[in-house]
């Protein structure tokens, strides 16, 4: 019997469902909530950028940062998922693997996964369906 895991995730929520076959409902595994994700930048940094002024004629400017702070909480939560997918595939939990997410958040995950879970996938839908019920995410999975 093959077990399919089926992950819809954005960038501040995700959950995993599961099923045996394309005509059953997939269940719910997890609901993975993360606040952090929905933020502004002005509310996940403390201090402006710091200033240099500069070398004898260049004149003062800002140092910024390369990744928002923004950005670095979408990666540190794709990393958390990528880092559940490898513990229910090491543990043996799913055999095959869907992903959807909204196309930035998917090329984030995509990054964080190991080789042996990418290996699994069999799906990816770059859309957001994390507030789909699961009786319609199946439609998306196998249509």
């Amino acid at each position: 019997m093959t077990r399919t895991w089926i992950l819809v995730a954005e960038s501040s929520r995700a959950k995993i469902y599961a099923t045996e076959n394309r005509t059953a409902i997939p269940e719910e595994v997890e609901d993975i909530v993360h606040p952090e994700g929905r933020l502004h930048e002005g509310d996940l940094v403390t201090d402006k950028p710091g200033n240099d002024p500069g070398s004898v004629g260049q004149g003062p400017h800002v140092l910024d940062d390369k990744v928002s702070a923004t950005r670095q909480e979408h990666i540190e939560f794709a990393k958390e998922l990528a880092e559940r997918l490898e513990a229910g595939r090491t543990s043996g939990r799913f055999d095959r693997l869907a992903i959807a997410a909204p196309p930035a958040f998917l090329g984030l995950l995509r990054e964080k996964l190991s080789r042996e879970v990418k290996e699994k996938v069999f799906r990816e839908i770059d859309k957001n369906l994390v507030r789909l019920p699961p009786e319609e995410l199946r439609n998306y999975v196998w249509d």
